[in-house]
């Protein structure tokens, strides 16, 4: 095992760990010497090639479909028997289908209600399952990767928009209701060049950027950079929600 960072969490898992953000996280997790389980949906390859290339030992790749409530109380015991307990939790999974945000006969009650169980209820039923261990850990935090759509109503939809201004409360309230034991945050990116949302180019990124007072592209690692610091860095901090936009909430 690689040895371990002062503040690092010994143990972590990171939901959509096998690509972009979460990819990104646990890389400088298992850099700090963090054991990470890499939860993934359809991911399974990345997520073992991913595990191969961390550094440490220890780690694993866990199927977790954050939809699926029976598979996160099952992934709860599998960690439980590997690692007894949770330092962190990133919740890093999510889903999007673009819709223009006027067109509201486009957003049909299918695609809304899948954009919120994915983006709203699935974090909140993996915090849930995992509690237990996390009230097991030592200066636990959970990190919830939620959007600045949150705050603009702008993005991909406007249910996306609306699942993650959920995230946001629910992480005010969350962090309410399981102090002292865990800490919880948002952080909220803008625009990361990541394949998240479907059809997406990075010359679409780059123009966005132009607008924005730091003028750059948002990286998944620049992403990970502040998850990593809300976890390690901000122990008397709780139910706060960090931009993570080049600016542009300004």
């Amino acid at each position: 095992m690689a040895d371990r960072h002062e503040g690092y969490p010994e143990t972590a898992l990171i939901t959509g760990g096998s690509s972009g953000i979460g990819r990104a996280t646990a890389l400088r997790l298992a850099a700090g010497g963090t054991r990470v389980a890499i939860g993934y949906n359809s991911g399974m390859d990345a997520a073992e090639e991913l595990r191969g290339e961390l550094a440490g030992e220890g780690h694993m790749a866990l199927r977790i479909p954050i939809e699926d409530t029976q598979a996160i109380t099952e992934a709860a015991k599998v960690i439980s028997k590997k690692f007894g307990k949770l330092d962190a939790l990133v919740n890093s999974g999510g889903n999007t289908q673009p819709v223009p945000l006027n067109d509201l006969d486009g957003l049909t009650d299918e695609i809304f209600d899948r954009i919120v169980k994915i983006n709203l209820r699935g974090p909140f039923a993996v915090i849930r399952a995992m509690r237990p261990l996390l009230e097991k850990g030592s200066g636990a935090a959970i990190v919830n990767v939620s959007s600045l759509a949150a705050q603009k109503g702008v993005g991909s939809s406007l249910a996306y928009a609306a699942a993650k201004g959920g995230l946001d409360t629910l992480t005010v309230a969350l962090a309410k209701v399981l102090a002292p034991k865990v800490r919880v945050f948002s952080i909220s990116p803008a625009g990361v060049d990541t394949p998240f949302v479907p059809g997406r180019k990075r010359e679409q990124l780059e123009a966005l950027a132009e607008q924005m007072p730091l003028k750059k592209v948002t990286s998944a690692d620049d992403v990970a950079k502040a998850i990593v610091a809300a976890i390690v860095d901000l122990t008397s901090s709780t139910g706060i929600i960090i931009n993570v936009d080049e600016g542009r909430h300004l």
